[in-house]
């Protein structure tokens, strides 16, 4: 079994809400950390069903546990009422609680005690880099990072399942959309847009709906755990940037495989998107799992001559991402522009070049090098 990053280690003296995208392993992980916990999984149909006619029955249960004990519910989504029996009893027994799952919307559409901060927030991200032994970049490319999909050697009925179960279950039971169909078409389309900065009026036209509609599904993406947006870092005194952020789905195989696009080939330019995809997947769990307060964001000037795929807190850090094996002067000109309004910023260029380099002021880095020195907190100041 793969080792987790995420340890969990508040939940010794708090309550956590650990919060991730289906399949990305919460219920493998919680097991593993917590064996004696107690454990309520409520994607088993007798116990959600009981706790859903009986909420009470959770508390009149845990009263009986030791003071201080442990107690996990895991897909607490699906019974919101619960949170209000949680309370109780991390007021009155002070039971530690760890609530798990893959989307808070339901909560908050059914205004449920989300405990008024009794309880941390923790996110589980699909496998990084770090996590995995012998990591192979052009598997995760393909594969995608979630933990089932990249150790499948043949992973495209897994994830073409996975999309499917997501509509079903995720949107079809919750009743976010009223048209499925259209809904679907917005999948297709957000794939073709992912990793770019985001037009809402362009979307909607292909997808036949209005741009408050878009935006909607946009939501219910972010809220679903199954998309997160990239806002732009703004803080620039002499060029013009562009404001409205990018949008990334949670997986870099998903959009993919929305758009049949697999197996990628290196060199073209699908293959490129889908590498910053990932460092950029990287780069977020790394500051979530660092507890970081750092910001994470990206640079793009108005007239579309320099961008600078991930900038890291007040420009402390500044990543350009390329998939070629040879990096020459012009690749770098995006950063040189960057350092031009923030000459402190460290600039690296991540390529698929067999050894590391100075180019310019600039580290030019082979992906998988820069990725284990992220990891090893040899890139950003926690």
């Amino acid at each position: 079994m793969l080792e987790r990053i995420l340890k969990l280690e508040n939940a010794e003296k708090d309550s956590l809400f650990l919060w991730g995208s289906r399949q990305t392993g919460k219920s493998t992980l919680l097991k593993s950390l917590f064996p004696k916990a107690r454990l309520y999984d409520l994607l088993k149909s007798d116990v959600r069903m009981s706790l859903q006619m009986r909420p009470a029955l959770l508390r009149e249960e845990c009263e009986l546990l030791d003071d201080g004990a442990l107690v996990i519910i895991d897909e607490v989504q699906k019974v919101p009422a619960l949170l209000d029996e949680v309370h109780w009893l991390i007021e009155n027994k002070r039971l530690r609680f760890i609530l798990s799952g893959s989307s808070a919307r339901k909560l908050r559409r059914s205004s449920a005690n989300l405990l008024g901060g009794r309880a941390l927030r923790e996110m589980l991200f699909p496998l990084v880099s770090a996590e995995i032994p012998e990591f192979d970049l052009n598997r995760a490319l393909n594969h995608g990072m979630l933990p089932r999909h990249y150790l499948d050697d043949k992973p495209a009925l897994r994830i073409q399942s996975y999309i499917g179960d997501y509509l079903q279950q995720e949107i079809v039971e919750e009743a976010l959309v009223r048209k499925l169909d259209s809904f679907t078409r917005f999948l297709q389309v957000a794939a073709l847009s992912n990793a770019q900065i985001v037009n809402y009026t362009n979307i909607a036209r292909e997808c036949g709906v209005s741009s408050k509609t878009v935006k909607e599904y946009f939501a219910i993406l972010e809220e679903t755990l199954l998309g997160f947006y990239l806002p732009s870092y703004t803080k620039t005194m002499k060029r013009k940037v562009i404001q409205s952020s990018k949008f990334y789905f949670f997986d870099v195989a998903i959009p993919n495989y929305l758009l049949r696009r697999t197996p990628l080939q290196q060199g073209t330019d699908v293959y490129g998107h889908a590498l910053e995809h990932l460092v950029i997947q990287e780069l977020r769990a790394y500051l979530s799992y660092r507890h970081s307060d750092k910001s994470l964001s990206f640079w793009h000037t108005q007239d579309n001559k320099y961008e600078v795929d991930a900038v890291v807190g007040q420009a402390e850090v500044a990543i350009e991402v390329k998939s070629s094996t040879n990096i020459l002067s012009h690749d770098t000109k995006g950063l040189k522009a960057f350092q031009g309004e923030n000459p402190t910023a460290k600039l690296y260029l991540l390529s698929l070049e067999e050894r590391p380099r100075k180019l310019n002021n600039i580290e030019v880095w082979p992906v998988c090098q820069f990725l284990e020195r992220l990891w090893s907190d040899k890139v950003i100041t926690v």
